[in-house]
């Protein structure tokens, strides 16, 4: 691309207003390459990658020199503790780590914890990039590793999903039809959302236009003027944008594709949004750290025919869902969903037992989440397997409860949990939050729920909160709510 399109625009920060072109970005990235490796960045060392999402075009420079020079990328959360840091770090064993001035005072914490930390340095990386912008590249195989992307840890210690070279790419390498169309993207670098956004968009022939914050109205104003053909939300996103008083004003005719992913999408929400754009493909798509470069959509044809279904596998995907013993299940029951990308299976590192413990010995990864499939193929997401709220005998999937809850024009967003019962064992609970301006009572929300829900289903206790404990990839974190 720095060849073929030198001095084309390949990113732009919309929050900070600055860009950088391919030649820029080939030609920064083989010069901070160099500099690691002349300071003694081997083959195969780790590097954390810490920086925030204001810093995104630093970020993506970043990036492609830690596979130049051989090492592994290590993307870092930037809203974890120092604990956290120090916990995951020297798990990675990094060497390096690429920072800004704003973070640095964590950084010096952490490289006074992790002892194999030994080269920290900050952007624009001026005590670290060589003169020499020329090509580099260091030797490396396709079983190399090339990032260590540490899981959400919503319900536990974070682990490793280690990824190989072979297993890096959702979009195949190719010199691409440029059509300078733009992708627009706001999920933060470090996430598995956030990676996808470096390589894709130019893979696709397009320029990858990034909003550090989300903001409704801006998010308007930048599809209106800057006319992108693509844009990913996560859920929260989506669902502020379907609540936005001025929903129905701005001109999104440009919009050609709207992936939705990294947590559930309420099926009306979706509905809503492939109304509302009606000429372009509004998906809500599934996949997983753990799943590799493969993942799950929903023909835009059939939206409208499969409600709730997340859609088919693509990419050569394999599904199957299975019981408590492992045995497949006909279509229509519920059961554990599995997962296989057969030769580009991943795994976790440096942790065997989490390894064996998630993927079967013929490759299987074990998603965790309860689904079913229809009888051609289609994704259906029940819920999380801790998710599922055993009452008085009744198995009850709480998206089944959110689902009805976000059915209330008052409600902006639904979290149900399992709440301890001392004769019952678990009951249902919801936290609620409401739209702006909205008043609602619990009685009213259960008579509504009551009218829509089996008995056992409805939720007992209703909380009203301000807002959802989330993880940077949006998911709530449910362990945060209060039981």
């Amino acid at each position: 691309m720095a060849r073929t399109f030198g001095d084309t625009v390949a990113y732009r920060d919309i929050g900070a207003g600055t860009a950088i072109t391919f030649s820029e970005w080939d030609n920064r990235s083989n010069q901070l390459a160099r500099g690691l490796v002349g300071l003694g960045v081997d083959h195969g060392d780790r590097v954390s990658i810490y920086l925030p999402s204001e810093r995104a075009l630093d970020w993506i420079v970043a990036y492609a020199a830690v596979h130049k020079a051989g090492a592994v990328a290590v993307p870092t959360n930037t809203r974890l503790s120092v604990p956290e840091l120090v916990t995951i770090l020297g798990h990675a064993e990094i060497v390096a780590m690429l920072t800004c001035p704003e973070l640095r005072t964590s950084a010096d914490e952490v490289s006074g914890a992790v002892p194999s930390l030994r080269l920290i340095s900050e952007v624009p990386f001026t005590d670290l990039a060589a003169d020499d912008a020329t090509d580099f590249q260091a030797a490396v195989g396709i079983d190399d590793l090339a990032d260590i992307m540490y899981t959400s840890g919503t319900t536990g210690l974070p682990k490793g999903v280690a990824v190989r070279h072979r297993n890096v790419a959702m979009v195949p390498n190719n010199e691409p039809n440029w059509t300078g169309g733009g992708w627009l993207h706001g999920a933060p670098m470090f996430t598995f959302a956030g990676i996808a956004f470096i390589y894709n968009p130019m893979k696709l022939g397009l320029v990858g236009l990034y909003l550090p914050k989300f903001d409704v109205d801006e998010w308007f104003r930048i599809v209106e003027q800057e006319r992108p053909s693509w844009s990913f939300l996560v859920p929260a996103m989506a669902e502020l944008i379907v609540a936005h008083p001025r929903f129905s004003e701005p001109d999104l005719t440009s919009l050609a594709s709207v992936s939705i992913g990294s947590a559930p999408l309420a099926p009306q929400t979706l509905l809503t949004l492939q109304e509302r754009l009606p000429d372009a493909t509004v998906s809500n798509s599934y996949g997983m750290t753990e799943a590799g470069p493969a993942y799950i959509v929903m023909p835009k044809d059939q939206v409208t025919l499969r409600i709730g279904s997340v859609g088919k596998a693509v990419g050569g995907m394999e599904l199957k869902i299975v019981d408590d013993d492992g045995a497949s299940i006909p279509s229509g029951e519920v059961g554990e969903l599995l997962t296989r990308m057969p030769g580009r299976q991943r795994e976790y590192y440096k942790d065997e037992a989490a390894t064996t413990a998630t993927w079967t010995e013929d490759g299987w990864l074990r998603s965790g989440d309860l689904a079913y499939l229809d009888a051609d193929g289609f994704l259906f997401i029940a819920g999380r397997k801790k998710d599922m709220i055993i009452r008085g005998g009744n198995n009850i999937y709480a998206t089944d409860v959110e689902a009805v809850l976000l059915e209330h024009p008052s409600v902006q967003e639904a979290a149900v949990v399992g709440v301890p019962h001392q004769v019952l064992g678990e009951d249902v609970g919801a936290f609620v939050v409401l739209r702006g301006g909205e008043a609602l009572s619990a009685p009213e929300l259960s008579e509504f729920c009551e009218e829509r829900l089996a008995d056992y289903k409805r939720p007992r206790q209703i909380t009203f909160v301000d807002e959802l404990p989330r993880n940077a990839t949006g998911k709530v974190m449910k362990h945060k709510l209060s039981r």
